[in-house]
């Protein structure tokens, strides 16, 4: 058995990080002490591993959720596992494509920006003029 300290050095995880996973019901510790503090077991750390895959590869708390109870369904259908999988590969996708217009426009700003001593700066206007256009669209 281990105590929560020993389980995140296990896992990569802060205890703080472990606490918040039991309180949202994502897995329970195997056991307590006899003074009433959580103990946990193999099995614990290997869920605490798994739920800390899923984060590393930005599945949400929810997602995290619906795969831990999949995993643990011995008798579940891979293919409801696929789908939540390709969704969510759908959605870094569409999030990589809007980081990269982000990248490309504060690369076009910079490109006009002199960097020197000079007052005038291209990236602050086209800041204004991004921020000018978006409220425009939303009024609409």
């Amino acid at each position: 058995m281990h105590t929560i300290g020993q389980a995140a050095r296990h896992t990569r995880l802060t205890p703080k990080m472990i606490r918040y996973y039991e309180s949202l019901g994502l897995f329970a510790p195997n056991g307590r002490s006899s003074a009433g503090y959580r103990q946990y077991d193999e099995q614990d750390l290997h869920v605490l591993r798994f739920i800390r895959g899923a984060r590393d590869l930005g599945f949400s708390l929810e997602q995290i959720a619906e795969l831990t109870a999949l995993w643990r369904d011995k008798d579940r259908s891979s293919a409801e596992v696929k789908r939540l999988a390709l969704d969510h590969v759908a959605a870094l996708e569409r999030k990589a494509a809007t980081l990269q217009r982000m990248a490309e426009t504060l690369k076009t700003f910079a490109r006009h920006c002199h960097g020197d001593s000079r007052p005038e700066c291209p990236i602050l206007e086209g800041l204004e003029n991004q921020a000018a256009c978006h409220s425009d669209t939303k009024s609409r």
